[in-house]
Formats: structure tokens, sequence, C-alpha cells
């Protein structure tokens, strides 16, 4: 009978530990989400995407300094370009560009909002610059 206690009790706590690193391990759009919402200025990128070499040389040549996250260097970065995938409609996932916690979009809309003047008053907003 203490047998089958000690059992039971060291099989819940192992299922206690299992629930808390599955937990922390977390879905892929939440650690998305989590990560977009660190820096003012997020790129989700692969290493050797020249879009994302273009939009991360665009922020620099503003003065901003954005958290780059390079999908191919993380060993769950393919989840996480799947909840991209799915965030931007289906298309290519990388580049895909987090304002303040905001997703703004691909090199597409990034270079819109460039071009239209809205950028930059998002990353003043955003605090990302000072000018």
């Amino acid at each position: 009978m203490q047998y089958q206690a000690a059992w039971n009790s060291a099989a819940a706590a192992a299922a206690e530990a299992w629930g808390v690193a599955a937990a922390a391990r977390g879905d892929p759009l939440e650690r998305v989400e989590r990560l977009a919402a660190e820096n003012a200025v997020v790129i989700f990128s692969m290493s050797s995407c020249c879009m994302c070499h273009a939009v991360k040389r665009l922020f620099c040549g503003m003065g901003v300094s954005p958290a780059v996250h390079e999908l191919d260097e993380d060993p769950r970065g393919k989840e996480m370009e799947y909840a991209l995938a799915r965030l931007l409609g289906g298309g290519p996932a990388v580049p895909a560009v987090f304002i303040g916690g905001k997703l703004i979009g691909a090199m597409d809309r990034v270079m819109a909002s460039h071009i239209n003047g809205t950028l930059v008053p998002l990353l003043k907003e955003a605090g990302a610059l000072w000018l």
C-alpha cells in the first residue's frame, strides 16, 4: 500500500512537472505575440531572406534598433513561421514586422507605410524614434 501511494505521488509530481514544462513551451502564436510585445520594433526573419535583410536595413537606416528573431536559427522557428503565415493571411511568413506589439505586416505593408508617411509616426508612438 505504501509502495502504491509513493508511486501515485511520484507519478502526480511528474505529471505536474510535465504540465508546467508543456505550458512553458506554449502555443507558437502565443510565443510570437509575447516576443512581439517585448520591444518597440520586432522583426521575425530568416537569415537567408533578401526581403528580411532589406526591411532590417530600412529600420537601421532610420535609426531604429529592432529586435530580430531569426526563425531559421530558433529550434521552434518552423512552428512560429506557420503561426506568422496564418497571421499574415497565408502569404510568406517573413519578414513579419511588429511595431508597438501590433502586427504591421510584411515588406509590402512596411514599405507602403514608409512611402505614405505613416511609418515614422508609428515608430515615434512606440518609442522607437525620438525625432
